[in-house]
């Protein structure tokens, strides 16, 4: 596949075509020439021209002029999947400017519209924790699958066992995309095998939008929470020391990525902190919490 850089017109990178011909349509669509939409960015019309071609190589700020004098946004010049059709165009107008209280409340109303009842009594007999690493998910979520009668699953070996590798050397040889694959892959079989499970997610499954969208469908999903410190001690203590070699800055790290995580681990369905008291004592709340949410009867 020919690079950006080196696109001539007779061998077009298929973004730049595609990207042209988005250009063309939403000038149709606006209404306007060519030469209108050159102004208006503030390039010149040879410039729009290759642009519209596929064989002109913009820069972002050109793109952005362009979106600009379009009146559309950078995404739908860059053909993000919101903007394909207008239904997809008018769903979006309707969510945009919705406080995040409203877009969850939206959400799970499209589930429970989109699913069935049968599928929500299925989803409630599937137990996801979800959380960074350290937070207590695979010691908890034994304890919970023993005491349930569950399944376990610790997603992070089911992911290793379709590699045929460790988690390491599958980011190593085959990259972050590759492990994705893996991590949706041994979540959609989790979930098909097993109709009474609890699963302790890996702390990063929320990455992939896609792959937490099953997890919450699927399964009720509790985030395990615990202060950044908490969590790196945890780990330090099952034998992994490699984040404690440089601990002030292993523990920026954790808290920035927790900050950067937390907006989806609040879209669980129960929260609960695993700093405020010892192993037995979360346990048993725990245990109490989700018996009486899901309502479950005491054995």
């Amino acid at each position: 596949m020919p690079s950006l850089t080196d696109a001539q017109p007779t061998d077009r990178h298929p973004f730049l075509t595609n990207l042209g011909e988005r250009v063309r349509t939403l000038r149709a669509r606006r209404g306007l020439t060519r030469k209108a939409v050159a102004q208006a960015a503030q390039v010149s019309e040879r410039h729009l021209a290759n642009l519209e071609s596929g064989t002109g190589n913009a820069s972002v700020l050109i793109l952005l002029q362009v979106a600009e004098a379009l009146q559309c946004s950078l995404f739908e010049l860059l053909g993000d999947i919101t903007t394909s059709n207008p239904e997809w165009l008018l769903i979006r107008e309707l969510l945009s400017n919705r406080s995040e209280a409203e877009l969850h409340r939206i959400r799970l109303l499209l589930s429970e519209r989109l699913g069935n009842p049968a599928e929500d009594q299925a989803r409630r007999q599937r137990i996801a924790l979800v959380g960074l690493r350290g937070a207590g998910k695979t010691t908890l979520g034994q304890r919970l699958a023993d005491d349930l009668g569950y399944a376990f699953v610790e997603l992070s070996r089911e992911i290793e066992k379709f590699a045929g590798c460790s988690i390491s050397e599958i980011h190593n040889l085959y990259g972050t995309h590759a492990y994705r694959r893996y991590e949706r892959r041994a979540l959609e079989e989790s979930i098909q095998i097993y109709p009474e499970v609890v699963i302790a997610t890996p702390g990063g499954v929320v990455s992939d939008p896609a792959t937490f969208n099953e997890v919450l469908s699927h399964c009720y999903t509790v985030w395990l929470q615990a202060r950044p410190e908490d969590h790196l001690a945890r780990v330090a203590a099952q034998g992994d020391m490699r984040p404690m070699a440089g601990s002030r800055e292993a523990l920026e790290d954790l808290k920035r990525i927790l900050e950067g995580r937390s907006a989806f681990y609040a879209k669980a369905d129960m929260a609960f902190d695993t700093s405020a008291q010892d192993l037995e004592t979360s346990f048993q709340r725990l245990r109490a919490q989700l018996r009486e949410a899901l309502q479950v009867e005491t054995a």
